[in-house]
């Protein structure tokens, strides 16, 4: 016999209170953690005419904030999904992170820079422009964070931890380095769109280089290519050192050689400063 339902989880109704503004437009964009999303910026844009300006009072004095947000892109739910990080197989929805979700709620603490208005400026956005924010809570340390608690399966992957031991990244973490020319693409490019590439791409690749769909790493000859928004960077990997190479521009020759718009007009100069 089922076990009545009680009338409460029926139907449930939500309403963003405004909505994320970022650079990443597409999931493949988005970083997977706020971890990994370091020097991410955006802005949660909170709606006029509501009284958020009152609910944000006092949220200033905050360093971290958590944010419940809606995953807009998803329409399907999966209960087995494969993490990045599982060594192990696939693994049950409710024991990850992943968006696949049967109510598609998302949360993430993000660094708050400050508030200006009606507008919040975080850092390690790990969201698409868009998401719908469903609330903000404040991050309190001394109860959201539990240094010595079990990390489940991800403990597959590192047999030192244990109960009582400080949760640590079970993938092993690679140095990052850049050649000469790579750093000085990467200055231009950050100077001249705003891009802080450099932290996007040691987040990405500190933490595994191997070629992963989501992760828009693959193989390129004998070494590797990371595609971070329009840019293509070349890497190649020795045990735990990764070397970048070179950054190119993902546009084509002949997209570069049409009228185009300011994106368009950046790549050009770039090719024709940095020729590959």
């Amino acid at each position: 016999m089922r076990p009545e339902q009680p009338e409460s989880s029926e139907i449930l109704t939500v309403s963003p209170i405004g909505f994320v503004r970022t650079e990443a437009r597409t999931r493949i964009e988005a970083p997977r953690q706020p971890g990994a999303a370091a020097g991410v910026r955006g802005r949660i844009e909170l709606f006029p005419g509501r009284h958020f300006e009152h609910a944000l009072q006092d949220l200033g004095g905050w360093d971290y904030i958590w944010v419940v947000f809606w995953f807009h892109q998803n329409r399907t739910w999966r209960p087995k999904v494969l993490p990045p990080r599982s060594t192990s197989g696939r693994k049950g929805v409710f024991a990850t992170r992943a968006p696949y979700r049967p109510n598609p709620i998302g949360l993430s603490a993000l660094k708050l820079e400050r508030v200006d208005g009606l507008t919040l400026h975080v850092e390690g956005v790990d969201m698409l422009d868009g998401t719908p924010v469903l609330d903000i809570k404040p991050y309190v340390p001394y109860t959201d964070a539990y240094p010595g608690a079990r990390s489940g399966w991800l403990e597959d992957a590192l047999p030192s931890a244990g109960r009582g031991m400080s949760p640590a990244d079970p993938v092993s973490r690679y140095l990052i380095h850049f050649s000469a020319s790579a750093m000085e693409q990467s200055r231009w490019i950050e100077a001249h769109t705003g891009l802080a590439i450099r932290d996007r791409i040691v987040a990405i690749l500190s933490t595994g280089p191997a070629p992963h769909p989501y992760r828009r790493i693959r193989p390129d000859g004998e070494k590797f290519r990371l595609a971070v928004k329009e840019w293509r960077v070349r890497f190649q990997v020795d045990e735990q050192n990764v070397l970048v190479e070179a950054i190119s521009s993902g546009y084509r020759h002949s997209q570069l050689a049409e009228p185009g718009n300011d994106v368009i007009d950046t790549h050009r100069a770039f090719v024709k400063l940095f020729p590959h």
